[in-house]
């Protein structure tokens, strides 16, 4: 094992950030309902978990449950978003977390302080997310956006309550998130059709590649920084994400939903290179 340093946990977070990248062209391969999806895919993700982690401990504080209930409603509402509108769209979007735990943290961590310069990135973050708005998208498309901002905002109460548990074992959280997920879509996976060739080997890699050991990859990073830094950290994700599923599915975001997500990540980018010293 790894020593828990600062740069253990950055290696961590990156690692996690390139998995979940893959996320995109996967859910768009597997052709279920995605609350199955969400489902299927955190049953298989226990499996590397207890392979690969410690043996979970269930304490059901308010922490461990909060983040359990943030990370489980994240999961399924991006594989909605990414149904309805396009992968760059939802992860994207979803990646306007950095906002939302700056505003939120104000009340639920008490020692990570917001600075002028963290309000000035909100202003640029929301400026960029209007771009997907104004796109020339279909209704089901946009309500899928707003699905997206809805995960941005679970994902970063799951960061939060994960970073509250620092001094504890937040992981216990991810696997209390996969058993929460998956009780909740047993009846949509009862109502799917049979697993085909394609189905199974999606659902293998979205279960133990995409979410199962970046489970503890993540888990392992947020407590070596800052709630915000590893938001900002995974930033990668939504670089790679539309990038594979460009190559491989040829679904491309159109010119304003680039020029947005180019701003949401110049923001961000400033932000970590003004603050590189607090991460």
């Amino acid at each position: 094992m790894f020593r828990d340093t600062k740069g253990s946990a950055i290696a961590s977070l990156i690692l996690c950030a390139f998995m979940w990248s893959s996320g995109g062209i996967l859910i768009k391969l597997v052709d279920w309902d995605p609350f199955a999806i969400a489902g299927a895919r955190s049953l298989i993700a226990c499996l590397p978990m207890l392979v690969f982690g410690r043996k979970p401990k269930f304490t059901f504080s308010l922490d461990q449950v909060a983040a359990a209930l943030s990370y489980s409603a994240t999961m399924i509402l991006f594989i909605i978003a990414n149904k309805m509108t396009t992968a760059a769209n939802a992860v994207l979007i979803q990646y306007t977390e950095p906002i939302y735990i700056i505003i939120l943290g104000r009340w639920l961590l008490a020692d990570e302080k917001s600075t002028l310069v963290d309000w000035f990135v909100i202003a640029g973050v929301l400026g960029g997310m209007v771009l997907f708005f104004l796109d020339k998208l279909s209704f089901a498309a946009n309500v899928g956006n707003l699905i997206a901002v809805a995960s941005g905002v679970t994902f970063a109460l799951s960061a939060i309550f994960m970073r509250r548990q620092k001094n504890a074992r937040p992981s216990d959280s991810f696997f209390l998130a996969h058993i929460i997920t998956f009780i909740v879509a047993v009846p949509f996976i009862l109502k799917s059709p049979h697993i085909s060739l394609g189905n199974g080997v999606g659902l293998a890699l979205l279960g133990v590649v995409q979410m199962g050991i970046p489970s503890l990859l993540y888990a392992r990073g947020v407590r070596g920084v800052s709630a915000v830094s590893s938001a900002l950290i995974t930033m990668i994700e939504p670089l790679f994400n539309p990038l594979w599923v460009a190559l491989f599915v040829g679904e491309y975001p159109s010119p304003r939903a680039i020029i947005g997500g180019a701003i949401i990540l110049a923001c961000v980018t400033v932000r970590t290179v003004l603050k590189a010293k607090e991460i």
